[in-house]
């Protein structure tokens, strides 16, 4: 089957489904619903999103109210030490009552409040990234292991074809053996090539099974829980029309790119605020409340109490810290632009790999269907031939182990196909932007 690529072509938000196998939309939607990873990553997002919230406040007054009851006793020492007569009786208690309400406000003159909830924005915009970018992974990896799944099915399949012909032909030998037709020399020569390819077997066999393991984990299960249903080559069907996208869209597309641009914006937010923090920090506070030995008596004119204060600080001695903060504030905003760029052209290599693969993968396809249909027609051939005398068993042999190697590889081939296309979709970004099972960041996207 020939692949079209259609460059421009949008990305679906749930690619996998163009594989037509309704066993792998199943298993994905469980595994998207199930998957412990995607849940650790959501709430991730929800706590960086709570922060960003609680950032929101410091650009905001702080009010605070309070209500006091404060009892107590004097001693009659310490009224006659204010030059009053000392007297045997003791003083009677006292209850005092204090209504307050204060208010504080810190001015962000040179933004460093500003650009820290700047920086808790882009924080929450990378944990969104990153978690797309998991979404994306999970669903590629579940494609990708269950065309692994059923290319080893098949390759067992094959092997145990093999195996079958290769006993049919161990037990004509075996009778020909009895009758004095062949030599032990060509019996053993069966039998060690059918336990060849016996042993071929368990490796495959152990293969699968650490396969359906791998599913059952992204599906969030243990492997004893696992009941989903097999993947065979033929239940996957190849996209015939694949998208190719302009570098431009790859940058946009990309969950990982985007995550690298947030942190790129994280550090540079965090240089404001280390510069903020050298500079002088102004700050207002206000307080008014009332004072009263009664409850009667608090809203008297007489109790009002209230205080203004306006307070700057500047650090001049700390010992190098801010300036080094500083340092390291710029040093880490270099290493993200570096990251950001390696992000980048790693996101074109991958895109450019996932193509020569598919251009290639045609071609390999091809051949292993020539050489498969070419190796099953020489063997049967070959086994008539020798049936009549005609050819010797060595030539079985070689034959047997010529179509054993060419059905392997179609198989083989076939399966890259299948995986190399999801790769083309993981790396284009994997249509994230039209799914709504994300949700969107509570305070939408950084301009």
């Amino acid at each position: 089957m020939a692949q079209v690529f259609a460059p421009g072509a949008d990305i679906a938000g749930d690619w996998w489904s163009l594989y037509h196998s309704p066993e792998l939309d199943a298993l994905i939607n469980a595994a998207l619903a199930h998957n412990p990873n995607l849940q650790a990553a959501q709430a991730t997002l929800l706590q960086t999103e709570e922060n960003e919230r609680a950032d929101v406040g410091v650009l905001m007054p702080s009010v605070s109210a309070g209500f006091k009851v404060q009892g107590g006793q004097n001693s009659t020492d310490s009224v006659a030490g204010t030059g009053f007569a000392a007297s045997t009786k003791p003083l009677p208690a006292y209850r005092l009552y204090n209504a307050s309400l204060s208010v504080s406000y810190a001015l962000d003159i040179w933004g460093g409040a500003r650009r820290g909830l700047e920086s808790a924005q882009a924080q929450t915009q990378y944990q969104r990234y990153e978690l797309e970018a998991a979404y994306l992974s999970l669903t590629a990896n579940i494609v990708t292991a269950a065309v692994q799944e059923a290319s080893l099915r098949a390759q067992i399949d094959a092997t145990n074809q093999v195996i079958g012909d290769e006993r049919q032909q161990l037990g004509i030998l075996q009778s020909q053996l009895s009758l004095g037709g062949v030599a032990q020399a060509s019996v053993l020569q069966e039998q060690a090539t059918l336990a060849a390819s016996e042993a071929a077997l368990p490796p495959l066999q152990a293969a699968l099974a650490q396969a359906r393991n791998q599913l059952a984990g992204y599906v969030g299960v243990v492997p004893g829980d696992f009941h989903e249903a097999d993947f065979t080559l033929d239940s996957l069907h190849l996209p015939d029309t694949l998208p190719v996208s302009v570098p431009s869209e790859i940058v946009a597309q990309r969950p990982d790119i985007q995550a690298a641009s947030a942190q790129l914006h994280v550090a540079s937010a965090n240089v404001g605020i280390a510069d903020a923090q050298m500079l002088p920090q102004i700050s207002l506070t206000a307080d008014i409340g009332r004072e009263a030995i009664n409850t009667g008596d608090l809203f008297m004119p007489q109790t009002l109490l209230w205080s203004l204060v306006a307070g700057v600080t500047q650090p001049i001695f700390e010992g190098g810290q801010l300036s080094a903060k500083r340092k390291a504030a710029l040093a880490a905003l270099q290493a993200s632009g570096a990251q950001y760029q390696a992000t980048v052209i790693g996101a074109f290599q991958n895109v450019a790999d996932a193509l020569s693969a598919l251009q290639y993968d045609a071609l390999t396809l091809s051949a292993a269907d020539t050489a498969a249909d070419a190796a099953a027609q020489s063997l049967a051939l070959t086994q008539a031939q020798y049936r009549l005398g005609g050819q010797p068993l060595s030539a079985v042999l070689i034959a047997q182990t010529n179509y054993q190697n060419a059905a392997i590889a179609q198989v083989k081939a076939s399966a890259a196909r299948l995986v190399d296309t999801a790769a083309l979709y993981q790396a284009l970004g994997g249509g994230w932007w039209h799914r709504s099972d994300v949700a969107v960041s509570c305070c939408g996207v950084i301009p």
